[in-house]
């Protein structure tokens, strides 16, 4: 069934706007009567059925409001600092598929790609990458994207397990940390293609982080973050 988020919600009734309005008049051909789910973009949603299509609203007669069953019960954050172009793009859709709540793009000292202000244009496209994989996922949240911030500048005051991935940790797994401590809201922090210098991971670890290792093998700042977040999901989720 398709799906789409909304906050246009009404008792019984809810509005979608804006490009999906084209996407399900034009491109799937749906009509009055036809049935899909909505979500709020809460973690919550439900089946409805279209009411009425018109050139820039499709309304729906909505049935009860349920929690999506999609969302994992820990909140995982990935920091990650900024990789070469185009790269960020496959980092945000493959993280929204295995269940990621947000995203903080870092800037670090050995990133090839250094952001200048303004950053909307980014940001906005970085967004919808991220609202387009959590419809095909059938996310009941859209993750969000923030604002770049340097690394020292990162503020993990609000979560429970702040976990660096470091290929120099050759003594803490990641599945040791994780059943050591681990908590509701987990951050993961990934270095950009040259790694973290010497300087950077003590800096974190005096914000109150803990070196990782993923095992023998180096993987690329692309494919880490896409790891740890299956294998954290894996390991916490009941």
């Amino acid at each position: 069934m398709h799906r789409f988020f909304t906050n246009e919600i009404q008792p019984n009734t809810a509005v979608v706007r804006g490009d999906d309005v084209k996407h399900i008049a034009k491109v799937l051909r749906l009509r009055a009567g036809d049935c899909v789910q909505l979500c709020d973009g809460r973690g919550n949603e439900c089946d409805a059925s279209i009411a009425s299509v018109s050139s820039d609203a499709v309304t729906f007669d909505t049935q009860l409001w349920r929690k999506a069953a999609t969302e994992p019960e820990t909140e995982v954050t990935l920091f990650q600092c900024l990789p070469k172009a185009g790269k960020m793009e496959t980092i945000i859709q493959k993280c929204v598929e295995l269940g990621a709540c947000g995203f903080v793009p870092v800037q670090s000292e050995r990133c090839v790609v250094v952001l200048k202000p303004p950053y909307e244009g980014r940001i906005e496209r970085w967004q919808r990458v991220s609202e387009e994989a959590a419809k095909q996922s059938r996310r009941g949240v859209i993750p969000w994207v923030s604002l770049p911030a340097p690394l020292n500048g990162l503020d993990f005051s609000r979560l429970d397990t702040v976990l660096v991935a470091f290929e120099n940790e050759h003594t803490v797994s990641l599945k040791t940390a994780l059943r050591e401590r681990c908590g509701k809201r987990v951050a993961i922090v990934i270095g950009p293609e040259g790694g973290f210098s010497d300087a950077e991971i003590e800096t974190l670890i005096q914000k109150g982080a803990r070196t990782v290792s993923l095992g023998t093998r180096i993987l690329r700042t692309e494919t880490a973050g896409m790891a740890m977040l299956a294998q954290i999901l894996y390991e916490v989720e009941p």
